[in-house]
């Protein structure tokens, strides 16, 4: 489509907002009692607006908004051109950090991070302009609805000083079961993953077998986060060698994680140790890994995970999908990504469950999982439109709650002071 006057940028708006979250532990220590997003909407010069959602820390906010700058007046359907242009104002930030995963990725591109949410959002509106679904813009929906996993976490009842949420405590295998069975109540997943890196290594292993022993039937996974050395990981696969769908994480980096994989049985994915495309050639060449965790939030868009599936069915690879804690924008990109992929191979991550159903930036509630998946839209562009009374709700919350960059370490710190977040730990 040639460039003309009604697809031109004219406004982008970056608004910050909070929304509650649980307690969540993790091997750098534990969720703060809100989670930070920016929420970007792009005008178009004929009204039209789009969507995208992204991290919320302080240091990405500012190449968001160097982002913004440059792209007031690019054709909305000139995707190319406009990462150019923000690449190219991205050159002389050398800011390091601040984008909302804590100190568990940090290496994954800046370009990759900062752009993705606009290019999500330039989707949203040519799907608008011509009546089509995201998902038909990445090459047509292979599917028409797709699998989650529930994702368990070890927790404590409730954030220190507030009364226990509806979850409950989870610090031992007998809570984590009854976790999980309130999960796959509530919303029927036919996968379950534990965020581990917590506990000592056998004490989460034996979660898994307390897992597999009341749903026998239903894949398992656990993820570390690098919590684990080398000759851990090894033994700790031995030890769930039948009961493991993947194994995620388990050790840090990409050498680490080839030695496991020598000498594990299961499947190993990632979304710390290849988080980029430059990453990619080591660790085909050392046979890391066997699955990556696409996330198109720091895979530069809905786009170029298109272009990582491709990778990874090039090189024989699976994909999943990787979560942090979002909203319903966030929830709408990803359906459509994966709607539209057919080498999904395994049931994708999502953080959804954790989240207050009254907190979001959409109009009304359009999700509702059934047998633990859920539909991918089918109205133009992402299918989800904005809220403007709830986005200026949560962004009240964000001015007042204090917190304006994720540290899991530090809020650890507050109850137990000689914690550190070290990798790997056992």
């Amino acid at each position: 489509m040639t460039a003309q006057n009604s697809t031109r940028i004219v406004d982008i708006s970056l608004t910050p907002v909070a929304f509650a979250d649980p307690p969540l532990l993790n091997a750098v220590g534990v969720h703060e009692p809100f989670a930070i997003r920016t929420i970007i909407e792009i005008v178009t010069d004929s009204g039209l607006y789009g969507l995208g959602e992204t991290y919320g820390d302080e240091a990405h906010q500012k190449r968001l908004q160097l982002a913004a700058d440059a792209l007031i007046g690019t054709d909305i359907f000139d995707i190319n051109h406009a990462r150019e242009a923000v690449d190219a104002e991205l050159a002389a930030d050398t800011t390091a950090g601040g984008h909302g995963m804590s100190g568990m990725i940090t290496d994954s591109s800046t370009l990759d991070r900062v752009f993705s949410p606009f290019e999500v959002a330039m989707l949203d509106v040519q799907g608008k302009i011509l009546g089509l679904p995201v998902s038909d813009l990445l090459g047509g929906r292979v599917r028409d609805r797709v699998d989650f996993s529930g994702y368990l976490f070890y927790k404590w009842a409730g954030h220190p000083g507030s009364p226990d949420d509806r979850w409950g405590e989870a610090l031992t295998p007998d809570g984590i079961v009854r976790q999980a069975e309130k999960m796959v109540d509530e919303y029927g997943f036919s996968a379950l993953k534990l965020k581990g890196g917590v506990f000592p290594p056998d004490d989460e292993a034996a979660a898994i077998e307390a897992l597999a022993a009341r749903f026998p039937d239903v894949p398992l996974r656990i993820d570390p986060n690098a919590a684990w050395t080398v000759d851990t990981s090894i033994r700790i696969a031995e030890r769930l060698d039948s009961t493991l769908e993947y194994l995620e994480d388990p050790t840090p980096g990409i050498v680490g994680m080839a030695k496991v994989r020598a000498a594990a049985n299961m499947p190993l994915a990632t979304n710390m140790c290849v988080v980029a495309f430059a990453q990619l050639p080591e660790a085909v060449a050392a046979g890391s890994i066997d699955v990556i965790l696409s996330d198109h939030h720091f895979w530069g868009g809905l786009r170029r995970s298109t272009m990582l599936a491709g990778v990874a069915e090039t090189f024989g690879m699976s994909l999943s999908m990787h979560s942090n804690s979002h909203l319903g924008i966030s929830l709408a990109a990803m359906l459509h990504l994966a709607g539209a992929t057919k080498n999904i191979d395994y049931a994708c991550d999502t953080h959804w469950p954790w989240k207050n159903p009254e907190d979001d930036v959409i109009v009304g509630d359009p999700f509702h999982f059934e047998g633990g998946s859920l539909k991918v839209p089918i109205r133009p562009g992402l299918g989800v439109e904005l809220d403007r009374e709830r986005l200026a709700t949560l962004h009240q919350r964000y001015l007042d709650c204090g917190i304006r960059n994720r540290d899991d370490t530090g809020y650890m710190q507050k109850f137990d002071p000689d914690y550190q977040a070290v990798a790997p730990r056992w």
